[in-house]
């Protein structure tokens, strides 16, 4: 399992935050964890486009957290895709999954 340590500087406080992000989930972990049997068109996309690293998310690919569970992608587009086909699914899912663009 990959972790991801994301620090930020905390203005008002004048500390760091820290927060981390941990796991690698592959597209059949990512449907166990949220309930939902993902279109296969879908699947195809997400296979094709899965990066393992954690480490910036190229643009056209995507990397999903276990904790938290977050879908993160490296551009726009991408995360457009995904999120088209999974919005009308949302009812079905057991738990909530966040996705993000990396800026």
């Amino acid at each position: 399992m990959e972790d991801r340590e994301i620090v930020t500087y905390d203005h008002h406080n004048k500390g760091i935050n820290m927060s981390f992000m941990l796991g690698n989930l592959d597209v059949a972990e990512i449907e166990k964890r949220s309930g939902v049997t993902f279109p296969e068109k879908l699947v195809e996309f997400m296979l094709a486009t899965h990066q393992p690293s954690a480490t910036k998310i190229k643009l056209g690919k995507w990397h999903c957290f276990d904790a938290p569970f977050t879908l993160v992608c490296g551009d726009v587009d991408t995360a457009t895709i995904i999120y088209e086909h999974l919005r009308p699914l949302t009812s079905q899912f057991v738990c909530k999954m966040h996705i993000y663009v990396q800026g």
